[in-house]
């Protein structure tokens, strides 16, 4: 009889173990579910990306000259910084191409790559969605006509102007913010063919960054360089701002290779022996008072 009591007390107790447990497993199996939904919005991470083999830079190359980013390897500036980081984390690059410079952001969002790269401006709106590495490429935006035309040297020159912009760029962006009315904008040129648009005479004047208005003067002889608009920016490359394992590996090798010869090579390489002596005139000049 005691050995059928205790037999009985010993099921009970593992009864109420087994219960015990459940009671343990449950939050801790509602856990794990937690962490493997929230696992997406660690997709781009450095640990993830060396996983995974392959960085990803979602870039704009369509109608763009490959200064910086080109589907070509060993082709562009960015592309060449980026293939030796990748080289140094033992990656693979791989372009994945957007349309529209609109696009960039929320591809970038939406997990489709693992940083943003090409002629990419760093602006207050864009740093309330992603981080920015540290500064890649200094920047500035600048007037550009064409002869015979004349040089626009002020803003109240600019207002007067034709001007020729692409929606959702930082160039839209300063262009608005110069005061030129929006009844002498014509935002409709498609990317990469601005300087088309000043040739054809379907605009005036044009804003571009430093860049790519020392490439294009490159191109086009007859293309002239007017005055700044607005402060001096960066490119950089932009990362989504829980991805800060890249964000800080990424930073600290640009900022590394700023430090040595390898990066006015690339410039002039890809813009010019002018470029540096340019660059250094618009990082240095103050911006046009209104």
């Amino acid at each position: 009889m005691d050995t059928l009591c205790a037999r009985a007390s010993f099921l009970r107790s593992g009864a109420t173990l087994l219960a015990l447990l459940e009671d343990c497993v449950k939050p801790a199996s509602a856990l794990v579910l937690a962490v493997l939904a929230a696992a997406p919005l660690l997709a781009g991470d450095l640990p993830e990306v060396k996983s995974r083999g392959t960085l990803r830079v979602l870039a704009v190359v369509r109608n763009q000259a490959d200064e910086f980013v080109s589907t070509e390897p060993g082709r562009g500036f960015d592309r060449e910084i980026l293939e030796a980081f990748c080289a140094l984390h033992k990656l693979k690059l791989e372009v994945v191409e957007q349309r529209n410079w609109g696009d960039l952001i929320p591809a970038l969002q939406q997990n489709k790559g693992d940083l943003i790269a090409g002629r990419f401006n760093v602006t207050p709106a864009r740093r309330e969605q992603i981080a920015f590495t540290s500064e890649v490429f200094p920047s500035r935006h600048v007037v550009l006509t064409r002869k015979p035309h004349r040089v626009v040297t002020t803003l109240e020159e600019l207002r007067e102007e034709k001007v020729g912009t692409v929606q959702g760029t930082s160039m839209a962006e300063v262009v608005a913010a110069a005061g030129v009315p929006p009844a002498h904008v014509n935002d409709t040129i498609v990317t990469g063919t601005l300087p088309d648009a000043l040739r054809d005479g379907r605009v005036s004047a044009v804003v571009l960054g430093i860049e790519n208005a020392i490439s294009a003067q490159r191109r086009d002889p007859e293309l002239q360089l007017g005055a700044f608009v607005g402060p001096p920016s960066s490119l950089a490359y932009g990362v989504r701002k829980e991805d800060t394992a890249l964000l800080a590996a990424l930073s600290e090798y640009v900022t590394n290779l700023r430090r040595t010869p390898t990066w006015n090579r690339l410039v002039v390489k890809y813009f010019g022996a002018s470029a540096p002596e340019v660059l250094r005139k618009a990082r240095g000049e103050d911006p046009l008072a209104n």
